[in-house]
């Protein structure tokens, strides 16, 4: 029911059309009433009818004072004028004003009653035509995080001007505009599964989900997906807010992902704050190195400048005592292989590196640490089904004697490696996700007209987690699982309409539409032009 409120300074007139119009047969509830717009404001801010029914000349407020303050209000509610004045100045005023009708009296309840049901028609088409967008921005979901994620790699790695960072961001309705800026990242894995990706508990699941939900509700936050296991947030305020803003997400972090140490591994970074957007790079290579530290101390949770245990770059020394086991321990580096990402590679050398550097001065510790390197990082791609041919064919390493090197030769060394390394396992991933595209794709093409299929149940069909699948799909074909479905029933749509005579309704159904109306929509936002247009030849 729509609840409709009348004013009118005539008791009689009121009466009449108050009890005289059989509200309930036309979709409407009477919420109430009143005799001048000064009484009848406070009473519509409460209500808030969908329909206001206001004559114009009464006393204290009328009725197009009125309309204007409800209108800036409750831009809405639909407004029917009833006047005594036939006059083309008032009806203009009415219309500047937002009404939506404008009667004359005497108003006859024919006369009202056909222009109830025109207003009733028009609001369920327009919460009709809300919903569709609702519902259809609800199936892009996964396309705008994705292009919200390109949005701020560009911004971050220093790949988009000022002037480009307000455009972009105007598109994705962000608020770039701060006096200062800060970013966090945080990385949440699987320890059960640490090195399948593909498998995701609900617990991790749902700490993903719980923080996305909390910093989506603060405009000082803005929250975005960086790669599989990693989440960025951008921190943003005046310059004596920063320190708190900081503290306020390390807090939240530590709260939302403390206590499951067995199950998931998780860290974050965060860095100092800038005053300029062009600053944003250098702060994301400071906490991109910080991250890297992960590797080293995956016990500690919260990576800053001051706790994240970086050795200073003091002078050498000779003493093996000085050596941090743990930190040159094989383990180290495998867990970076399983993990680590090709543009992480040259920070977690330093970052290796410097927590050695007291001791790098020793020529024998230099000798066993990049043996240590070298095997490990062989056995490694052994076990992924390459050679050590494969890892070392081509490569600086080998043309130099690996017992022979100074710290610079032994980071060059290791970057080397590693990037050769991760680009080989990078080939069995990519092999792996064309594998399991293959297998999705067919589900896909038998599944996509039924209106219940989800990204959820291809990836349970496949089995793999929904966000490890979403990734590979993203990266195999270049769409969105959204995307591809929809332009699946797109085109199969368009086939259908120049093809045969059925009715569009018929054809929403065969492709996946419940609602021939939401089909409608689809088409027009996705092919620029209505099923029936299309069908004519007047687009497409």
């Amino acid at each position: 029911m729509l609840k409709v409120f009348l004013v009118e300074d005539e008791s009689d007139v009121r009466e009449s059309l108050r009890d005289n119009i059989m509200w309930q047969q036309y979709g409407y509830q009477f919420a109430g009433e009143a005799g001048d717009g000064e009484m009848a404001l406070p009473l519509i801010r409460r209500i808030k009818p969908d329909v206001l029914i206001t004559d114009i000349n009464m006393p204290f407020m009328d009725g197009l004072a009125l309309a204007g303050i409800v209108k800036q209000e409750f831009p809405q509610m639909k407004i029917i004028v009833i006047s005594e004045h036939n006059d083309f100045e008032y009806a203009q005023r009415a219309i500047q004003a937002g009404v939506e009708r404008y009667l004359l009296k005497p108003v006859s309840r024919s006369s009202l009653q056909k222009v109830l049901q025109e207003i009733r028609d028009k609001i369920d088409d327009e919460r009709k035509q809300d919903n569709y967008r609702e519902k259809f921005k609800e199936g892009m979901q996964e396309y705008e995080q994705f292009s919200r994620r390109v949005f701020f790699e560009k911004v971050f790695e220093g790949h988009l001007s000022v002037r480009e960072i307000y455009e972009e961001a105007q598109k994705f309705s962000l608020e770039m505009d701060a006096a200062c800026y800060n970013l966090a990242m945080v990385s949440l894995r699987e320890k059960r599964n640490a090195e399948d990706h593909s498998r995701e508990s609900r617990l991790l699941a749902g700490k993903r989900e719980e923080l996305m939900r909390h910093f989506q509700r603060y405009p000082e936050y803005l929250m975005f997906r960086w790669n599989i296991t990693t989440y960025g947030i951008l921190l943003k305020g005046e310059e004596e807010q920063m320190n708190e803003l900081k503290n306020r997400c390390r807090e939240t972090i530590i709260r939302i992902c403390s206590g499951h140490d067995s199950e998931i591994e998780w860290c974050c970074a965060i860095g100092e704050p800038v005053e300029r957007l062009s600053m944003l790079p250098q702060v994301y290579s400071k906490v991109n190195h910080m991250m890297s530290y992960r590797f080293l101390k995956p016990g500690q949770h919260i990576l800053t400048l001051e706790e994240s245990g970086f050795v200073s770059r003091g002078e050498g020394k000779e003493s093996l005592g000085k050596v941090d086991v743990a930190k040159v321990d094989p383990e180290v580096i495998k867990n970076f292989l399983s993990h680590g990402q090709a543009d992480e590679v040259d920070d977690f050398v330093d970052s290796y590196l410097e927590s050695q550097r007291e001791v790098l001065s020793s020529k024998m510790f230099r000798d066993y640490l990049i043996l240590s390197i070298r095997f490990t990082i062989i056995a490694f791609v052994e076990k992924l089904g390459y050679s050590q041919e494969d890892l070392l064919e081509d490569t600086y390493t080998d043309k130099v004697h690996i017992l022979s090197m100074n710290v610079e030769d032994i980071r060059f060394y290791m970057q080397e490696l590693l990037h050769r390394a991760i680009e080989l396992g990078d080939r069995v991933l990519e092999s792996q996700s064309k594998k399991l595209i293959k297998r999705a794709i067919p589900y896909i093409e038998e599944n996509y007209t039924k209106d219940s299929i989800s990204l959820n149940e291809v990836a349970s069909a496949v089995e793999v987690s929904a966000n490890y699948f979403s990734t590979v799909f993203r990266q195999e074909t270049g769409m969105t699982f959204t995307e591809y479905v929809t332009k699946k029933r797109m085109d199969k749509a368009k086939h259908l309409l120049r093809q045969t005579e059925r009715p569009s309704g018929d054809i929403a159904a065969e492709v996946g539409f419940k609602d021939p109306h939401y089909f409608s929509f689809v088409f027009k936002k996705t092919q620029g032009c209505t099923p029936r247009e299309y069908r004519s030849g007047i687009r497409g």
